[in-house]
């Protein structure tokens, strides 16, 4: 017979009425994951949701199945893809877009390139909403996209007002970060992708937390410093509305 846990887990302690236990506590596995988290042991997640490894083993076999976890090379886990594009779905129909969607277009409607809102997706980014420029020439992201949490204005932007802006890995990083949070907003070109430049502010909600990164990207060639005044504007625009 199964050994009973000497204490209850946290799904079994506050389980759905008439719900799957076994739902429950793979629901637990993915609460485990907290803010600031980029993978964590087998350890941690049973310690964190009361269950014994053997049977977190079992959720994540199931989860890992349905892309909803990874397993890294060194054995930790990490959110898988799959969440990414629920989030994506999730997002398209909250009316966040209500808010977000005419501040781009009004952004591509001044500046005449493309504008997105970008947010944190565990170790990346998520492309949330974008606005095309009317230029045939223009870089190719869309809305769902998953970009890179180390490279662009939209990553730099998002880290330098994350949480946990200290955890720059070297003292360039941190310089940058220092330097981007001084300013209110970072330009590059060439940061995540050659010829392609970008300009992104911060975006704030309502209790002061960081809600994501507004993005105006362009050909290198068409960049302009005068579209600065722009991205802050409307960045302060969706501040304490997202």
């Amino acid at each position: 017979m199964p050994r009973k846990a000497l204490t209850e887990s946290i799904a079994d302690a506050d389980a759905a009425p008439g719900g799957a236990a076994a739902v429950d506590r793979a629901l637990t596995v993915l609460a485990a994951f907290r803010a600031g988290d980029t993978s964590l042991t087998l350890a941690m997640l049973a310690e964190r949701t009361l269950l014994y490894k053997s049977t977190v083993l079992r959720l994540l076999a199931s989860l890992e199945h349905g892309r909803i976890v990874q397993r890294l090379d060194d054995g930790r886990y990490t959110l898988g893809p799959e969440i990414a594009r629920l989030h994506a779905v999730y997002a398209s129909s909250f009316s966040l877009d209500r808010v977000v969607l005419p501040a781009l277009r009004e952004l591509v409607a001044i500046t005449g390139e493309s504008a997105a809102y970008h947010v944190r997706q565990g170790d990346l980014r998520l492309c949330l909403y974008r606005v095309d420029s009317p230029h045939p020439v223009r870089d190719h992201i869309k809305a769902g996209d998953v970009l890179p949490a180390d490279r662009g204005s939209g990553a730099r932007v998002l880290n330098a007002f994350g949480a946990t802006p200290a955890r720059a890995g070297t003292e360039a990083e941190q310089t940058l970060y220092a330097r981007i949070r001084h300013q209110g907003y970072y330009a590059a070109s060439g940061d995540r992708l050659a010829g392609v430049a970008g300009i992104s502010a911060p975006v704030f909600k309502a209790d002061g937390s960081l809600g994501g990164a507004l993005t105006l990207t362009m050909p290198t060639s068409r960049y302009q410093d005068r579209h600065i005044e722009s991205v802050l504007k409307l960045a302060g625009s969706l501040t304490g509305q997202v």
